[in-house]
C-alpha cells in the first residue's frame, strides 16, 4: 500500500473561553502568554490524536485559534472528529 501524501491543512478549534479571556489582553504580556498557551494547547491536541513523528505542525494561528499542520488526509479526518476541532482546510493554493 502506497504511503500517503502529506499537505497542509488549517485547523480551527471550536469554543474556548481562555482563549477569548487571553485574547483580550492586548499588552506585549498578554500577546506572548496567548502564544505560549495556543502553541501548547495545539500541540498537545495533535499528540493525543496522531502519531509522533507522523506530522508536522508549521504554526499556530492566534488570531483564529487555530494552527496549519502537514498532515495526510486520514489524520486529517482523524482531527476532524475530534471534539474540540471545528474545522479542517485543506491549504488552497491560488494560482
Amino acid at each position: 500500500m502506497a504511503k500517503q501524501q502529506q499537505e497542509v491543512y488549517f485547523v480551527f478549534m471550536n469554543f474556548d473561553p481562555v482563549y477569548e479571556r487571553l485574547r483580550a489582553d492586548r499588552s506585549k504580556e498578554g500577546s506572548a502568554t496567548l502564544d505560549a498557551y495556543l502553541s501548547h494547547k495545539h500541540d498537545k491536541l495533535l499528540a493525543k490524536l496522531l502519531q509522533p513523528d507522523s506530522y508536522r505542525k508549521r504554526s499556530s494561528l492566534a488570531i483564529v485559534d487555530g494552527f496549519a499542520v502537514e498532515i495526510t488526509e486520514d489524520q486529517a479526518n482523524v482531527l476532524r472528529s475530534a471534539k474540540e476541532v471545528r474545522v479542517v482546510e485543506k491549504n488552497q493554493e491560488l494560482a
